[in-house]
């Protein structure tokens, strides 16, 4: 549930400008009530009245990321209830009132089916093992939860769930939470814009983008027209 209690925490790796994550701030800033926003990581030099949580980025993408979701967790200012985002996710308009909803992708098993097709790399690696670990726990057919919109997440759940997969090298840490936690939701498809392509859903209540997608596609010309005016987390502008 999205209260006026209920912090933002976002990992942020370190890197360039970010100018998604400027309009990702403008969005939440817009459109999803909260308390604080936490940036878990690298904190970008323009951004302002956030709260930071610094942690060495040593590792892959996803060990990063992990660390900074287990950092925290463990951050004993951070609400015991908060929305789980990425840099990417933009919040194109207010959830329900009774707050943002628990979203998931489906069964983990036609998940993999989609990304079989696309990658057989690491993360489709820790596709598997993150199922494999919840079909041992006696979770048969286990819910996806790597959605690219905003989770919320207990604290003291997500510590338990990253300790079960603490021996896996890309653990799927929502599905693990998702699952362990028994969160339930409702099914949506992905709202992730992987590239050019003028198909997306602009009356949605979500969009994700990939940096080329957000530069130089019209999902991106969408969101900036959207929110054109710097929020209170910004300076510089645009």
């Amino acid at each position: 549930m999205t209260t006026p209690e209920v912090d933002i925490v976002v990992p942020v790796r370190v890197g360039a400008a970010n100018q998604q994550l400027r309009y990702a701030l403008r969005s939440w800033a817009t459109n999803l009530p909260h308390r604080h926003i936490w940036i878990v990581g690298h904190r970008p030099a323009w951004t302002r009245e956030v709260r930071h949580i610094p942690t060495q980025q040593t590792g892959t993408k996803y060990q990063n990321t992990t660390a900074a979701v287990r950092a925290a967790c463990l951050h004993g200012e951070v609400s015991e209830t908060f929305l789980l985002c990425n840099d990417d996710f933009f919040v194109m308009q207010p959830p329900p009132e009774d707050g943002m909803p628990v979203l998931h992708r489906g069964p983990v098993s036609r998940v993999e089916s989609y990304y079989e097709r696309r990658s057989s790399g690491l993360y489709l690696r820790g596709l598997r093992e993150t199922r494999d670990l919840l079909v041992g726990l006696g979770h048969d057919d286990p819910l996806s939860y790597e959605l690219h919109v905003p989770l919320p997440v207990a604290k003291d759940q997500m510590l338990k769930a990253l300790d079960v997969g603490r021996g896996l090298e890309v653990v799927h840490k929502r599905t693990l939470y998702g699952n362990l936690a028994g969160i339930g939701g409702k099914e949506i498809r992905d709202v992730k814009c992987l590239n050019r392509s003028p198909r997306f859903d602009r009356a949605g209540p979500f969009l994700s983008t990939m940096p080329d997608s957000f530069a130089n596609g019209l999902i991106g010309q969408h969101i900036r027209s959207v929110f054109p005016t710097a929020c209170h987390y910004e300076t510089g502008g645009r």
